[in-house]
Order: C-alpha cells, then sequence, then structure tokens
C-alpha cells in the first residue's frame, strides 16, 4: 500500500492520480475470527487497529451496519478537549488529546488537527466562581486548563460581543490552549486504512441481528449478521446509541438512554474565528472549520430518540445562544442540520470494559463526548479485549459501577457536551 507523502502526491499528479491504492479492501467475511468489532465508527476502527498494533490480533473484523463513518463519527462538531473534573476522567481525556497529537504520524494520515484551543465564557459571578472551583480541581488533575479575565476573553475572541450591560456579559472564562478541533472523516479514514493495512477485515453493510452464547456457560459463541453468521469467542461492542440493542440481543440490560444530539454548520465565511468557543449559560458552542463554514451544537434533545434528523426548536434555540454570544453572525444562514444519537449513563460517563455476558466486552455511554475519546477509547478496549482484563484508565468506568455506588458524576461537574 502507498505511503502517503509528498513524493507519492507529486508522482500520482504527473500520473493523472490513477495509480493510487484502494484505501481499505471490502473483503467478504470469514466463517471466524479471534476477535469481532461491531460498528465501523471512530471507537471500533480505532479498537482494530490497537488489537492489531499493540496485541498483535490482526485475525480481526469490524462489522458496520452501514458504511465506514456513518453513524456519530461523521455526524458530531469535532472537538478535542480534556477540560475534565473527576481524576478519572481527566486522566483518561488528557491521554486521548495526546495521542490525537502523534495520530496523523502513527496513522499516515493528516486528520487536520488544529490545536487552536477552547474558550468557555462565564457571565456571571456564579459562573466565575463555578469555574475557579473547576480549574483548580483540572489543576490538582494535571489538566492544563488556566482563568481568564473578560479583557482578555475578548483579546483571545475579538468578535464576542462587548456590552456590559446585556443579559449575559462576558466576564472572563476558562481556557485550555490544548484543545482544538480534528477533521471527523479523516479520524475514520486514517484508522480503516491503518487497521487494513495490518490484516483487518473491514466489512460494510452488515447489520448485527443476533448474537449466539453457549448454553453451558453463557459466553459468546458468534454472531449472527446480515453476511451470515460469524463465530468468534471475542465481541467487542462500541455502536453509542444503540449499544442497548446490542445488549438486549445478548440477553442483559444496559443503564442507558439514547438521545439526539444535533450539530449545524453555517455557509462559508472568510475567517474570523480561530479558537473554539462556549457557553454553557446560553447552551451553544461554536468553531469555524477549514471550509470556512461554522460548526455549531447545543445540548441534547431533552427526550429519548434514535432520529438522525433535526428539529426546528433546537434550531432556533442554538441560533438565539450564537446571536447572544456573537451578535455578529446574526445573518448567517445555515446550511446543514443533522443528529446522531448518544447514550447516556446516569452519572455521564462512559460504560467500557466488561460486561455480564463472558466474552463480550462494552464501549459505550460516551454522551456527547464520544469523538474526543477515540484514540484512547480504541486504545484501552483492545487492551481489555485482548487481555480480558480493564485497562487501568478504564477501571472506574466498569458496568458494576452502579451496583457498587461508585458513579464518576461527571454530570453534576460539567457543563454541555461537545
Amino acid at each position: 500500500m502507498t505511503h502517503y507523502s509528498a513524493f507519492a502526491l507529486v508522482r500520482n499528479a504527473l500520473g493523472g492520480n490513477r495509480h493510487w491504492d484502494q484505501a481499505w479492501r471490502s473483503p467478504a467475511p470469514k466463517p471466524h475470527y479471534d476477535a469481532v468489532i461491531v460498528g465501523g465508527g471512530g471507537h471500533g476502527l480505532a479498537t482494530a487497529y490497537y488489537l492489531a498494533k499493540n496485541h498483535g490480533l490482526t485475525n480481526v473484523a469490524v462489522l458496520e451496519k452501514g458504511w465506514i463513518g456513518g453513524g456519530n463519527t461523521g455526524r458530531n462538531t469535532t472537538i478535542v478537549r480534556s477540560d475534565y473534573y473527576y481524576p478519572q476522567s481527566a486522566a483518561f481525556f488528557d491521554h486521548s488529546v495526546s495521542l490525537y497529537e502523534g495520530l496523523g504520524r502513527a496513522l499516515n494520515f493528516n486528520i487536520m488537527f488544529s490545536q487552536r484551543g477552547m474558550l468557555t465564557v462565564a457571565h456571571s459571578r456564579g459562573e466565575i466562581d463555578f469555574q475557579r472551583r473547576l480549574v483548580n480541581a483540572m489543576a490538582l488533575n494535571g489538566v492544563d486548563v488556566e482563568l481568564v479575565g473578560g479583557g482578555e476573553a475578548r483579546r483571545m475572541c475579538p468578535i464576542l460581543h462587548t456590552d456590559p450591560d446585556s443579559r449575559h456579559p462576558i466576564l472572563g472564562g476558562m481556557v485550555q490552549r490544548r484543545a482544538g478541533t480534528v477533521r471527523h472523516d479523516a479520524v475514520v479514514w486514517g484508522f480503516a486504512r491503518a487497521a487494513d493495512r495490518m490484516g483487518v477485515d473491514i466489512i460494510q453493510n452488515c447489520a448485527v441481528t443476533g448474537i449466539d452464547r453457549d448454553p453451558a456457560t453463557g459466553a459468546v459463541t458468534g454472531v449472527r449478521t446480515a453476511q451470515g453468521r460469524i463465530a468468534t469467542g471475542r465481541l467487542g461492542v462500541a455502536v453509542a446509541g444503540h449499544s442497548t440493542m446490542l445488549a438486549d440481543m445478548a440477553g442483559f440490560r444496559l443503564p442507558l438512554r439514547s438521545y439526539a444530539l444535533q450539530a449545524f454548520v453555517s455557509e462559508p465565511l472568510k475567517p474570523v474565528l480561530d479558537i473554539v468557543v462556549s457557553s454553557a449559560a446560553l447552551g451553544v458552542y461554536v468553531s469555524q472549520s477549514d471550509k470556512g463554514g461554522l460548526v455549531l451544537g447545543g445540548n441534547a434533545d431533552p427526550y429519548a430518540s434514535y432520529a438522525q434528523r433535526g428539529n426546528v426548536p433546537t434550531m432556533e434555540a442554538v441560533a438565539a445562544g450564537l446571536v447572544a454570544l456573537i451578535p455578529s453572525f446574526g445573518r448567517v444562514k445555515l446550511l446543514r442540520q443533522w443528529a446522531g444519537i448518544v447514550d447516556y449513563a446516569h452519572d455521564s460517563s462512559p460504560v467500557i470494559g466488561l460486561s455480564p455476558v463472558p466474552g463480550l466486552f462494552l464501549n459505550c455511554g460516551w454522551g456527547g463526548g464520544g469523538f474526543k475519546a477515540i484514540p484512547a477509547g480504541g486504545e484501552t478496549f483492545a487492551h481489555t479485549i485482548a487481555t480480558a482484563e480493564p485497562h487501568p484508565l478504564i477501571r472506574a468506568f466498569a458496568l458494576d459501577r452502579f451496583r457498587d455506588m461508585a458513579l464518576v458524576d461527571e454530570a453534576a461537574a460539567a457543563g454541555i457536551e461537545h
């Protein structure tokens, strides 16, 4: 397979771009694999890549019911950050940011990681006090987040409104300078290409219709799919908002609920926003893509849903928040609106690790934070599948924490999710 480089780009350009290798194969499924990953999004492909790279497991299949990256990985706002409150969350997401920083070189694929920083503004004395508590806790956890005053916030983002008498004056904020955005499709394509190079089979249009278990031990023996039965003793589930459906097939229930999380892209503008800006009070966050479009979103819909589409009330709420934050965007037209299906646990922290079924492993419950977790999620999930023991970074996110009342309650500590 071609190694991507400036030399390869020039050579293929001179040849009319007719000699590029296919990015990944489209094989028919084998009757048996050492491990099967259900879900061809970022987490599923990253898991397959790290199974091959770190553990030498190459007889692996990734099963995707649609097309690669057609789920949540292609339906998010591409923000990467690690400003989490609890030590367990901070350690995990900071590791994920570190992996993102070297991911393009590791995968030989330009993932377009732009560490432009993220500013979460505060509009009241109460928010300033709350952010001070968050920043102090994050500092103890080793996360590089800092407080800034109103003047510094406006210097970092000059197009923020400047009216001190507005309903939502900007009094300051907290900044993570290592945060930024990544091209979401590039993450999927990069992991898919790298996993394929190591021998992983990526099988699209292959929906899972059932999970087979040994009647004596209850352990996983294989999956039934739209392309036939596949035998395996290790099954990883990384299907985001559809995790409860796969758990039902295996005969157990997950403490998760699925919601639509909407996002929007505007018409392209000249470069005006070189940082990610967020406001918890206004329920909006926004960045500008390399193509010039504003990428914005808000809170998840308040009702359970599997609808991958937008609605007018959420559009109105997010647009109103954006205009209150940056009035100069008032005449900007929105081009596209969509939704991803995200699954939330009671404590807004993931469920990743072992399941009640021997041989079945869970990667779910990310809520709105799944994209930023992809590299670390794949690495730790691969370790768990390969060794049947949870990786140290994810032990706090085990399913049995609900039984033991050991919740990692990010819901009580964080603002809106991105």
